[in-house]
C-alpha cells in the first residue's frame, strides 16, 4: 500500500494545469451552459467545467469519444487530477458536447477576443483557407440527381429482366420468387423516388441520408468523401486561429463571409487578407472592397475564349478612354450596353454577372486574326465583367509584392498539418453542421492554447488567466453588492426600517 497525492503528482507545467485555469477563467453562464448553479433538491449533476476540461484534454491528445473519456476520467492520472476525482459516465460525456455544440464556439470566440486584448491577435493580416474532413455519411448514402438516375435506370432494366423470366417460366415456385423478387425491386425504386423529391425540395445540388449536412467534397488527388469543409482565418503575428465556418463543398463564395466575420470579431476598421487562387472570385473581392477589406488573392490564369489563341492578357486596357488595345495596336470599344452571363456549375447553384463587349473592325484585315480569334465573320471580341477593376487591382497587389502573398502559406498551412497529423482530426464523429462546429471549436481552442503556451511559457500564461478570472468574480461581487443596495433602498422606501434590513442582510 502506498498513499499518492495527485496535486503533488502533477507538475507545475503540465498543460492540465492550463487547461483547469481556462475553464476556471470563463464565465461559463453566460455562455449557455447548463447546471452552473443548482437547485437545493435532487442530487446534483455534474458541473458543467468538470466535462469542459475533459474534453478540452481528451481533444488535444486525439481522445474524442465518449467512452474513452469516461476512461481517461478513470485512469489517468492528469486526468483525474484535472475533474477532481469525479467519473462521469460516457452517457453524461456525450451528451454534455451534444448539448453545448453552439456554447463552445461563443467560448472559442471569446478566447480569440481575449486573445486579441492581449496582443497575442494584431488583426492586421489574415490568412484564410479550408480543410476537408470525413463525415458521419458513407458516399453510399449520398446522392445527386445523375446519381438518382443511374440508380433508377438499373432498377427499371432488372424489373424488365425479371418479367421477361416471368413470361417464360412455367413452374409455381419459380413464378412466385420471381415475382418476389420484381415487388422488391419496385419498393427501391419508391425509396430512391423519395430521395429525389427530397432532393427537389431542398433546392440543393445533392442530398445525404445518415448526415443532412454533409456533402461530398474532394479530399485529395480526386478522392472524393463525404463530409465538411471548414473554412478558417489565420491571424499573421503568431499564427493564431482567429474565425472559422463550413458551408460551401468549395472555396469559390467563402472569402467575403470569412474575411468580413474575422473583421467583427477582432473590432478592427481595415483588414488585408491573403487566400489561395481557389478564392479568387470577382463578386467575393469585389465585396471585400466595398468594406475596407485589401484582397491579396492568387491570380487565375486568363482564359481565352477560344482554344490556340490570345489570352486577354495580350490585350491592354486603357481605363480613362474604356478600351482595350490588341497586340497590333487596334482599339476594341465597348457600346456601352451592359449584358447579362448566367453559368451553371456542376455541383453549384446558377450565378450570373454583368458585362461589356468590347469589339473591333480591323480585324478581318490583320495578319494576326488566325493567332487572335477562329470567328471569320465578326473578329475577336472581349468580355469585361463588373467585377474587372477589383480583380485587376488585386492582381496588381499579388504581383507587384509576391513576398507578402507567400506569407500565406506560413501563415495558415501547418495549422491544418498539426490538426490533421499530430491530432488526427480527419474525420468527425458527429452529425448535422452545429455539432460539427463545436467540435471544430474544441479542436481550435486547444490549438490557440498550445500556441499561447508557446509564446508566453506555461506559468506566465497560467497567471494571465487567473488574472483574467479574479476580474471575472470582481465584477460579479461587484454586481451582488449593487442588487443588495438596491434591495435595500427599495426596502427603506417602503417600510422605513433601514437598520432591520442591514442586519438581515
Amino acid at each position: 500500500m502506498f498513499m499518492l497525492s495527485l496535486e503533488s503528482a502533477i507538475s507545475n507545467d503540465a498543460l492540465v494545469r492550463v487547461i483547469d485555469a481556462f475553464v476556471d477563467a470563463i464565465d461559463l453562464k453566460s455562455f449557455g451552459f447548463s447546471h452552473v448553479e443548482c437547485c437545493e433538491e435532487g442530487r446534483p449533476p455534474f458541473h458543467p467545467s468538470v466535462l469542459m476540461k475533459l474534453y478540452l484534454y481528451g481533444y488535444h491528445y486525439g481522445i474524442r469519444t465518449s467512452r474513452k473519456l469516461e476512461r481517461e476520467a478513470q485512469t489517468n492520472i492528469e486526468a483525474m487530477w484535472l475533474v477532481s476525482g469525479v467519473t462521469p459516465k460516457y452517457k453524461t460525456i456525450a451528451d454534455f458536447r451534444k448539448n453545448h455544440s453552439k456554447a463552445f464556439r461563443e467560448v472559442f470566440r471569446k478566447f480569440v477576443f481575449l486573445l486579441k486584448e492581449w496582443a497575442l491577435i494584431e488583426g492586421e493580416t489574415i490568412a484564410i483557407d479550408s480543410f476537408k474532413i470525413r463525415g458521419q455519411n458513407s458516399l453510399k448514402n449520398n446522392f445527386n440527381d445523375k446519381k438518382i438516375e443511374r440508380h433508377l435506370a438499373y432498377i427499371d432494366q432488372k424489373i424488365a429482366d425479371y418479367e421477361a423470366t416471368l413470361d417464360k417460366s412455367d413452374k409455381e415456385e419459380e413464378r412466385s420468387e420471381t415475382q418476389a423478387k420484381i415487388q422488391h425491386q419496385k419498393q427501391k425504386r419508391n425509396n430512391y423516388e423519395a430521395v429525389r423529391t427530397a432532393l427537389k425540395e431542398s433546392d440543393e445540388e445533392q442530398i445525404s441520408l445518415t448526415d443532412p449536412d454533409a456533402k461530398a467534397v474532394i479530399l485529395h488527388r480526386n478522392i472524393v468523401n463525404v463530409g465538411y469543409n471548414i473554412q478558417a482565418s489565420v491571424d499573421a503575428k503568431n499564427k493564431l486561429l482567429v474565425e472559422y465556418e463550413t458551408g460551401n463543398v468549395n472555396d469559390t463564395h467563402a472569402l467575403y463571409p470569412m474575411a468580413q466575420a474575422s473583421k467583427d470579431l477582432l473590432k478592427v476598421d481595415h483588414l488585408n487578407t491573403l487566400a489561395d487562387k481557389g478564392y479568387h472570385t470577382g463578386k467575393q473581392i469585389q465585396q471585400c472592397v466595398a468594406n475596407n477589406i485589401t484582397t491579396h488573392i492568387s491570380p487565375r490564369e486568363n482564359p481565352s475564349q477560344e482554344e490556340g489563341v490570345f489570352s486577354v492578357s495580350y490585350f491592354t486596357y486603357d481605363s480613362q478612354k474604356d478600351s482595350y488595345t490588341c497586340p497590333e495596336g487596334s482599339i476594341l470599344r465597348t457600346n456601352g450596353v451592359w449584358y447579362r452571363h448566367s453559368e451553371k456549375k456542376q455541383g453549384q447553384k446558377s450565378r450570373s454577372h454583368l458585362f461589356q463587349r468590347y469589339l473591333t473592325t480591323d480585324c478581318l484585315s490583320c495578319k494576326l486574326k488566325t493567332k487572335c480569334t477562329r470567328n471569320k465573320k465578326t473578329g475577336r471580341a472581349i468580355d469585361r465583367s463588373e467585377y474587372a477593376n477589383a480583380i485587376e487591382q488585386n492582381n496588381e497587389r499579388v504581383i507587384s509584392n509576391p513576398g507578402y502573398y507567400r506569407l500565406r502559406q506560413q501563415i495558415v498551412e501547418h495549422v491544418f498539418g498539426t490538426l490533421k497529423r499530430q491530432r488526427g482530426f480527419t474525420h468527425t464523429i458527429v452529425k448535422g453542421k452545429d455539432k460539427v462546429l463545436g467540435e471544430v471549436a474544441m479542436e481550435f481552442i486547444m490549438y490557440n492554447l498550445d500556441r499561447s503556451i508557446s509564446i508566453l511559457g506555461i506559468p506566465n500564461l497560467i497567471k494571465m488567466l487567473k488574472e483574467k478570472h479574479l476580474l471575472i468574480f470582481i465584477d460579479k461581487f461587484l454586481s451582488i453588492l449593487s442588487l443588495l443596495e438596491t434591495a435595500i433602498f427599495f426596502n427603506f422606501q417602503k417600510t422605513g426600517v433601514w437598520k432591520a434590513e442591514i442586519s438581515i442582510i
